[in-house]
């Protein structure tokens, strides 16, 4: 793990393997890098070097007072990359990750080889919007470790809490101990229900998949659909699991992701 001054941030980010192909992972909203522990032994297996990093706000990045936007932290993690050498890569983020992707696909296309944007959306309607509003009104008055095991109950499927009880108490004990200060947790949360892409992704030009899971009760699939619609000759994929299937369902996550940027080639 390592640390880089960037501007106002210090960012914490760790850099694997010693190959000349590069992946970059994003995660999303109060995940740290750790988000990606099932993913990375797979990427790395299969030839690629991986960049993972906590975003503003979160682990052992800077926290600076908000607002957030997915726009703002797309330009972190272009700081990031560029500040560390890499012209060429592989981009996917997942949940919050997926819609910064989105921003730094539209931002920054020359440096991308693909993007995959998971369990995500270009904008929220008004499901997710009515149950971010109400994670920002529980947070202030409960805490952000309390709103994060209610996330948990919308991430996986029943099958995990009914066969996966020892998983699931690790997630759960997880959650109770996250310590993500308030200002930055809003200040995410603030840049979900903000993030809005839809009339900016028709100009989108190289290699994209959105990667939905077919039981995401979080994000619905309806609006990874409606995000594969709006981004031009994108690929549609669907993988096993809720909005979790990072963790959930790892094997699967991981192969779909693989054969897509294979197919790319780069």
């Amino acid at each position: 793990m390592s640390k880089i001054e960037l501007g106002e941030l210090e960012f914490h980010y760790q850099l694997e393997g010693e190959a000349d192909r590069t992946i970059v992972l994003v995660n999303g909203l109060a995940d740290t890098l750790e988000t990606w522990e099932l993913q990375v032994p797979d990427l790395l297996a299969a030839g690629y070097r991986v960049l993972r990093f906590d975003n503003r706000g979160v682990g052992a990045t800077s926290k600076p007072v908000g607002p957030y936007t997915t726009q703002m932290m797309a330009q972190d993690a272009h700081d990031l990359v560029s500040a560390l050498g890499l012209e060429s890569f592989h981009l996917i983020g997942v949940s919050m990750g997926g819609m910064i992707a989105q921003e730094y696909a539209l931002a920054f296309p020359e440096q991308l080889l693909s993007v995959t944007f998971a369990c995500t959306y270009a904008a929220p309607g008004p499901f997710c919007s009515r149950m971010f509003s109400m994670w920002a009104d529980l947070a202030p008055v409960l805490g952000v470790p309390f709103v994060m095991r209610d996330v948990t109950l919308w991430a996986f499927t029943n099958a995990f809490f009914e066969e996966r009880e020892r998983d699931l108490r690790e997630f759960e004990e997880a959650m109770a101990f996250g310590d993500q200060p308030m200002h930055a947790y809003l200040a995410q949360l603030k840049a979900i229900q903000t993030h809005d892409t839809r009339s900016r992704l028709r100009d989108l030009q190289l290699p994209a998949m959105v990667l939905a899971a077919d039981q995401d009760i979080l994000i619905p699939t309806y609006l990874s659909k409606e995000l594969a619609k709006l981004t031009p000759g994108s690929a549609y994929r669907e993988t096993k699991g809720g909005h979790g299937c990072v963790w959930e369902y790892p094997d699967e996550f991981n192969q779909t992701f693989l054969s897509f940027i294979n197919s790319v080639g780069g």
